[in-house]
């Protein structure tokens, strides 16, 4: 639930931020490129995610470890990548999204 409200309160600003610097006559490549690599980053995402949570849970069921503390630590791994691909993504934003000087 907290992802759905926090993907719902994001997407509108960063739509507004894709789309800021397009002029008029840009305006529908611009929102097609936007929307292009939004779909394209989830769906990569999500299959890089659930491959790393799988291979691990699979390498940790051959050693002999139980189900349920293979899958946790599975997700674990493709938690802790996410939070990592977020804070990159966040250090990122904060060094090269900055507010232009005005002289």
């Amino acid at each position: 639930m907290l992802l759905t409200a926090g993907f719902g309160l994001a997407l509108p600003a960063l739509t507004s931020l894709g789309m800021s610097g397009a002029r008029s006559d840009d305006a529908g490549l611009a929102s097609g490129l936007f929307n292009t690599t939004q779909q394209l980053g989830m769906a990569v995402g999500v299959a890089v995610l659930a491959t790393l949570a799988a291979g691990r849970t699979e390498g940790l069921l051959a050693a002999g470890a139980s189900r349920p503390a293979a899958l946790t630590a599975g997700f674990r791994l493709a938690f802790a990548v996410a939070t990592g691909l977020l804070v990159a993504a966040f250090a990122v934003a904060f060094t090269v999204l900055r507010q232009p000087v005005r002289r």
